[in-house]
């Protein structure tokens, strides 16, 4: 017999050294397990976004970047901002954490997208940097983190990444996380975890009533 279950489609472009892309990809996770228990299937597509495009991977303590960049209150930023995030579950360590160039993670992203493997090794890639203090632009760590998760590494060639940077862009979107569910208006920012919810499970009864007829 034919599949019948509802069925939604999500793109969601992120960088993995964005607070407000872990956040919100935390949330979206929960809100797709819950969907899902519905019997609905999700699946998930992980669109590149680099922050800061071309950035050096030297590596530098992301407080002083913060500062250097925002001014003496970014510490109290990230503050407030890790407090917030602790109630849902989530440790940022900013004291430790490292800013760097996400080329080469979004390029480890996509070789685990071709595995099957692309949501383990982006929550692993958040928690590496915003958690561990861990360098992820460093190509040593980024080869001990795709072990962890069971990724081949270098599947996507330079060049392609390039271009799937590039059609993100054309997509008009200037900011992170963005949520592009089916045919509905984009989502830009850490919506809430209902928020999240209630979008998904519309545009699954949308496409369920369009199979319908």
């Amino acid at each position: 017999m034919p599949d019948t279950r509802q069925s939604v489609h999500v793109g969601i472009a992120l960088d993995v050294i964005c607070a407000h892309s872990y956040l919100g990809y935390s949330r979206f996770t929960r809100a797709a397990d819950r969907l899902r228990s519905e019997d609905v299937a999700v699946t998930v597509e992980l669109l590149p976004f680099e922050l800061a495009p071309g950035a050096s991977t030297e590596g530098r303590p992301l407080l002083a970047v913060l500062e250097q960049t925002f001014g003496p209150e970014a510490a109290a930023g990230t503050a407030s901002f890790a407090a917030h995030a602790a109630l849902e579950g989530l440790r940022f360590e900013y004291g430790k954490a490292i800013a760097t160039g996400t080329f080469e993670a979004h390029r480890l992203i996509a070789s685990a997208a071709l595995q099957h493997k692309a949501e383990s090794m982006v929550e692993r890639l958040f928690r590496a940097h915003f958690t561990d203090g861990l360098h992820i632009g460093d190509p040593a760590v980024l080869a001990r983190l795709a072990a962890e998760v069971g990724v081949v590494m270098d599947s996507v060639p330079t060049g392609e990444l390039h271009a799937r940077l590039e059609r993100v862009r054309r997509l008009g979107i200037t900011g992170v996380p963005a949520f592009l569910i089916e045919r509905l208006p984009p989502l830009v920012g850490s919506q809430s975890e209902n928020t999240l919810f209630a979008v998904l499970k519309e545009a699954a009864q949308m496409n369920g009533e369009h199979h319908v007829r």
